[in-house]
């Protein structure tokens, strides 16, 4: 039998790519200040959590993050972070640093759909992403398929390594990656919210069940009193 893991997925904190509302998947800019202490926030709620092992993608805005959540952990000393390119976002080919609203009206009307609301309401998480390399002229960006494939590699990797022991896992990712691994698993999971910069959802792995136990959870943050 297996021992209890809890996967602490954190998104990672705001971007300049992220404040100028812009595409960023593999593209990659640094944290800004106010996402630097938003992190931080986040992880002095996490600080009394013992991790056994702290993974993220390997980008520098989720590698940033993962430090300053350790950094504030009081278990965190000595704790090595393992960086996997299995984790990264979805990959926007040359929609990357478009500004969102454009790069959206241009995946739906090239597909079929009236605007990018219609598409939201009209298209699941697998259509989304198909529809994302159909509009990219280039070809680059990842379907659903090609990202899945990536990401399971890597979460696999994490579950057969640690189910044995049990334990908290840390996992600073980004917002579709950890939204799509957990829709996969709990399919109840309403596809349509957005992960907060530096929040905190939880998925259990237990006797080969999952369970989602938070999500898109801010109310642990604790912010440095002025």
């Amino acid at each position: 039998m297996t021992k209890k893991l809890s996967l602490y997925f954190v998104r990672h904190g705001q971007t300049y790519l992220n404040k100028n509302l812009r595409i960023q998947g593999w593209a990659d800019t640094p944290l800004t200040p106010e996402g630097i202490e938003v992190v931080k926030a986040s992880g002095r709620g996490l600080a009394d959590t013992e991790f056994v092992a702290a993974y993220s993608s390997d980008l520098h805005r989720t590698i940033a993050t993962a430090e300053y959540i350790l950094k504030e952990n009081k278990h965190g000393f000595g704790l090595v972070l393992e960086p996997l390119s299995e984790f990264r976002e979805t990959f926007f080919g040359s929609l990357e640093g478009e500004v969102g609203t454009v790069a959206w009206d241009k995946i739906a009307k090239a597909n079929g759909y009236a605007s990018k609301e219609d598409l939201e309401q009209r298209a699941d998480v697998r259509q989304t992403m198909n529809a994302t390399k159909a509009a990219d002229p280039t070809g680059d960006a990842e379907d659903f398929m090609e990202f899945w494939s990536r990401v399971e590699k890597g979460f696999l990797h994490v579950i057969n390594r640690h189910r044995e022991e049990g334990g908290n896992i840390l996992i600073v990712a980004h917002g579709n990656t950890i939204k799509n691994i957990v829709h996969e698993l709990e399919p109840s999971m309403d596809p349509s919210v957005v992960l907060d910069n530096a929040s905190v959802t939880v998925l259990t792995y237990e006797n080969g069940l999952f369970k989602l136990d938070r999500l898109n959870d801010t109310s642990h943050f604790q912010y440095d009193e002025v």
